[in-house]
């Protein structure tokens, strides 16, 4: 999440008009993340997220999206509910971009993160795993190992102004990746960007997931290695034993993996942990004028596949 369309109250109240969701007493930007804009928005009847869509996300794969979203909060998922507006549309343009409003879940997002929020998040992404099962809908990666390839080329040798010699360093990694990649893993539909800033917790309880618009149909594995490598490994870039094991437990006790699975955990760890490199790294060499984002910091994912280089993974 990020800011990157202002919008004035004037144009925004015109929006609502829309919607059933009465008018608008109070909104504010919303400064985390880097992918679409988004707003909090206080109606009298309550509150609600407006998300513009920017930069990576393709208008043709918004449907997709939110069947994804209404069938899993169909299946108790704890993921936003689609607002239409009141001629049954839930797209409807903003300043001539794609734009969505969702229920506000309850909860926030977790600055320090414990084992049991770990465990927690492995139980949920296992039943979102295994809610995915009887969605119908595909949608193909847009962030695979190809767009993983051209974001890093577009960062050239200016990599190097980040960490010397980091785009040789990236190159080679994506021909180790390439020449290995897993065949015949169980696929479905993931959700491809469980950060902790997309999780909200009550105390210990987990009570919310948003952000599904990198979500696609790919690896079970890569899924739960993405998540592993975003909750588990410490500042140090160090992978945090007991966070790992509390999470991977978790998720076995709802779906358990294959052996194939298993084995390949190492190998997506590293390939989780590149396909982070590869966007950090663009738009940190790449700022948009004017934003209201915090860029985040590639070098944070480069430890972590430095991590998985030297020594494997304890699966």
């Amino acid at each position: 999440m990020a800011v990157y369309t202002p919008i004035s109250e004037d144009v925004l109240n015109q929006y609502l008009t829309q919607f059933d969701i009465g008018t608008l007493v109070f909104f504010t930007g919303i400064a985390e993340g880097v992918e679409n804009t988004n707003y909090r928005l206080v109606t009298t009847q309550g509150l609600f997220i407006l998300t513009l869509f920017e930069k990576r996300v393709r208008s043709e794969d918004l449907p997709f999206f939110i069947a994804l979203m209404e069938h899993l909060h169909d299946k108790n998922i704890p993921c936003p509910g689609v607002i239409s507006d009141r001629n049954g549309k839930k797209i409807v343009l903003l300043h001539n971009k794609p734009a969505l409003i969702t229920t506000f879940l309850k909860g926030s997002a977790v600055d320090h993160i414990e084992e049991f929020h770990a465990e927690a998040v492995g139980t949920m992404l296992a039943q979102l795993h295994l809610a995915g099962e009887s969605f119908g809908m595909r949608r193909n990666n847009a962030m695979a190992l190809p767009a993983w390839k051209a974001l890093i080329d577009l960062c050239g040798i200016k990599a190097d102004h980040v960490s010397p010699g980091l785009y040789a360093a990236l190159r080679q990694e994506l021909a180790y990746l390439e020449a290995h990649w897993p065949q015949g893993m169980p696929v479905g539909a993931i959700h491809a960007d469980l950060f902790p800033d997309n999780v909200f917790f009550t105390g210990r309880k987990l009570t919310g997931v948003i952000d599904f618009y990198f979500s696609c149909t790919d690896s079970l594995a890569y899924d739960l290695m993405l998540t592993l490598n975003a909750w588990c490994f410490e500042p140090s870039g160090q992978l945090n034993p007991q966070k790992s094991t509390a999470l991977l437990n978790a998720y076995q006790r709802e779906r358990r993996l294959t052996l194939a699975e298993r084995e390949a955990l190492p190998f997506f760890g590293r390939a989780a942990a590149l396909r982070i490199i590869a966007t950090r790294l663009y738009d940190w060499l790449h700022p948009v004028a004017g934003a209201v984002v915090r860029p985040k910091n590639p070098l944070e994912y480069v430890q972590i596949l430095h991590f998985y280089q030297a020594k494997g993974f304890p699966a």
